[in-house]
């Protein structure tokens, strides 16, 4: 249903797709939506779609943020890392699902106007989001690592601390139990990414205080 809130008309067969489903499968969902007492409007070599005024409540949406979170859904697309691409897609479905139509209209044009250009992109990643939490919650990692100065994957446990974006890559710094000392790992060069159930002790690791040790080495 959110899927079908978020567009104008949306076609049996673009739902099996997006859903990984049969078309058979999508005229009984959407018949027992109705049933349900979900007003789905079906017009004939148009689509479905729901009834101008129905919408999941409460939250609502300055021009302001759509537009904002239109623009980073365009960069993030642009630094290549699946795994926020697919999140980050997700969020947008169900921000659109909840508006009016004429905003909806907006963030068509919108989406449509908003262009990023990049002189290199960084090689396809995989891993943010499952980085993000292990950080929060000081989970270890285990990582397979391309060294390109060596040509060699080593294995490592890391202890994840913090993650930057620069020079068109994402760069994740941790504590590297094989070094037994910080190191920045490129992670679009991580190879394999396994999130522990062991923990380690947060560092209160500060970026700002990190770059400052550096340009003074």
């Amino acid at each position: 249903m959110t899927y079908i809130q978020a567009k104008r008309f949306v076609t049996s067969k673009e739902l099996a797709a997006r859903f990984n489903i049969s078309q058979r499968t999508v005229y009984r969902d959407i018949s027992a939506l109705e049933e349900a007492g979900v007003p789905i409007i079906g017009e004939a070599g148009t689509g479905f779609c729901l009834m101008e005024g129905y919408r999941i409540p409460p939250t609502m949406f300055t021009e302001q943020e759509i537009s904002a979170l239109l623009t980073v859904q365009k960069l993030i697309r642009n630094n290549k890392d699946k795994s926020l691409q697919e999140s980050l897609g997700n969020l947008i479905v169900k921000v659109k699902a909840i508006l009016k139509q004429d905003q909806k209209d907006m963030t068509e044009k919108l989406e449509n106007r908003v262009i990023v250009f990049s002189d290199k992109k960084s090689e396809g990643t995989n891993h943010l989001i499952a980085i993000q939490p292990a950080i929060l919650q000081c989970s270890l990692l285990k990582i397979k690592y391309y060294s390109k100065h060596s040509d060699i994957v080593t294995e490592r446990i890391v202890e994840p601390l913090s993650i930057y974006f620069t020079k068109e890559n994402w760069i994740l710094i941790a504590w590297c139990h094989l070094r037994n000392d910080l190191r920045e790992f490129r992670i679009d060069r991580i190879l394999e990414l396994t999130r522990l159930l062991q923990t380690f002790k947060d560092r209160d690791f500060i970026f700002e205080d990190y770059l400052k040790k550096l340009s003074e080495k």
